[in-house]
Parts: structure tokens; C-alpha cells; sequence
């Protein structure tokens, strides 16, 4: 049981844990022990989120979501296993809620006329400075 706010939280049969041994620091006990986590959350399936939050999440976790629907999270940050559980229930965590945040609507507004005719008028003055840049021909 994962809770993501008040009113969401995730039941146990969407979330799955698989362990495998972890790259990096570790000493010797990287050979040995388990600590690396694979958090799998049944996006797809999940009765909790709404379909516009499914798709928001989607378009969040990016490669991280696979064809079958499921976000995989992967953690071997730590050399603990416990540590690295939590690191990853965490960033999925995370991760809903930023996806429950509905993002504001662009409302399309048309420039001033002042600011119109201030762009106008530096090109026209640049236009300008450009022009008198030429070879000068003439006296000599």
C-alpha cells in the first residue's frame, strides 16, 4: 500500500518489487547481495488515476513507461536494499503527483499597438544603420 496524497493511494497488486545485484560501489557485497530495485506500477490498470493523470503520467516517465502500460522505476543508488526501496516508492510518488497537477491553458492575447509600432520603428532605425554601412563613393 502506497499513499500519493489524501485521496490517492496504490493498492499492493499494482506495485511490484524485483531485486538484482546492483553496478557501482558496494565492495565486495556488490557481488553478493541484492540491492539493486525495480519498482513496477500497473499504470495502465490502475482504478486510482484518472485517465487524463494516466496520460499526463505517460508523457512524464517517457522511456519509463512500457508498451504493456507499466512504469518501471530502477534505484541502485544505495548500497541498502531497505534505502533503495524507499528511494524508489519516492520518485513514484513523485512522479503521480506531478502528474496530477492539471497544467494552466496558453490564452492567446494579440500584441499592443504601441508594442507594434516600437518593433517597427527599431527595425526601420536598424534598417537604417545597415544601409549607411556601404562602400562610400565619391570624394577622393
Amino acid at each position: 500500500m502506497l499513499r500519493i496524497n489524501d485521496e490517492i493511494t496504490l493498492a499492493d497488486w499494482e506495485l511490484t518489487e524485483s531485486f538484482s545485484r546492483a553496478s557501482g560501489p558496494g565492495g565486495q557485497n556488490v557481488n553478493k547481495v541484492s540491492t539493486a530495485v525495480e519498482l513496477r506500477f500497473e499504470a495502465a490498470r490502475s482504478p486510482n488515476l484518472a485517465p487524463a493523470v494516466k496520460n499526463r503520467l505517460k508523457r512524464l516517465a517517457g522511456r519509463r513507461w512500457n508498451s504493456e502500460g507499466a512504469l518501471i522505476i530502477r534505484v541502485e543508488d544505495t548500497r541498502s536494499q531497505a534505502r533503495n526501496r524507499e528511494i524508489a516508492q519516492e520518485r513514484l510518488a513523485e512522479l503521480i503527483r506531478a502528474a496530477l497537477v492539471v497544467p494552466k491553458r496558453r490564452i492567446a492575447t494579440k500584441p499592443t499597438l504601441g508594442s507594434k509600432r516600437r518593433r517597427l520603428d527599431a527595425k526601420s532605425r536598424r534598417g537604417n544603420v545597415k544601409a549607411l554601412r556601404g562602400k562610400i563613393t565619391g570624394e577622393e
